[in-house]
């Protein structure tokens, strides 16, 4: 089985969007993040969901806008930068593929590998539980479910699940995953699999 070159990780998207939430609060609230955080420090607060409490109740905050706030606060320094998160995508895969789910890493990079390329577009942020591919949006995900099956998640819509393509509710629940296609062996990455991940990344182009 071809191993795939060590990937370059992208920022994830929900950093970027934090990221520009907090850039906008002074425009948005009248205060900076830094300006939030002196005021927030002074309450003594429990934890960040009594922070969120707070900001929503004593100063109308909207929901995402508290989140931004009491996450900042209970972080710390390195509180959603990009840098921290390129630090730590490396070791959300690592931990991902440890101890009884190890011998699933060389299926993950084979997928991984057949994906990144599908386009000069895609891009993976990995995350705690699963490794998203993105083009406009998620359109894949790689995910470690037990300690024998990789699940292959795909954005595919409406489409009707039949064969090994599993509907998994994503479509009526509003998810981006909307199928997925269990991989336990290399035999299952086969020209059925391949079809399935280029027809996800073709839906994403609009």
């Amino acid at each position: 089985m071809a191993k795939a070159n060590p990937p370059t990780y992208s920022v994830h998207p929900a950093v970027t969007h934090t990221q520009a939430i907090a850039g906008n609060l002074v425009q948005n609230t009248g205060r900076s993040l830094p300006a939030w955080l002196a005021l927030v420090a002074k309450q003594k607060l429990a934890d960040a969901k009594a922070i969120r409490q707070w900001l929503k109740d004593q100063h109308g905050l909207g929901g995402s806008t508290c989140m931004v706030i009491a996450d900042a606060a209970s972080a710390g320094s390195d509180w959603c930068s990009a840098e921290a998160y390129l630090r730590v995508a490396p070791v959300y895969v690592e931990n991902l593929f440890a101890g009884p789910k190890a011998g699933l890493r060389p299926l993950y990079e084979e997928l991984l590998g057949i994906g990144l390329k599908l386009g000069k577009d895609v891009k993976i942020s990995p995350c705690k539980t699963f490794v998203p591919l993105y083009r406009k949006h998620v359109f894949a995900q790689l995910k470690p479910s037990t300690r024998t099956r990789l699940d292959l998640g795909l954005a595919l819509g409406d489409l009707k699940a039949g064969g090994r393509l599993i509907d998994t509710g994503g479509f009526a629940k509003k998810d981006r995953i909307t199928h997925r296609i269990a991989i336990a062996a290399a035999a299952d990455i086969d020209a059925e699999t391949k079809q399935w991940l280029a027809k996800a990344y073709a839906l994403d182009a609009a």
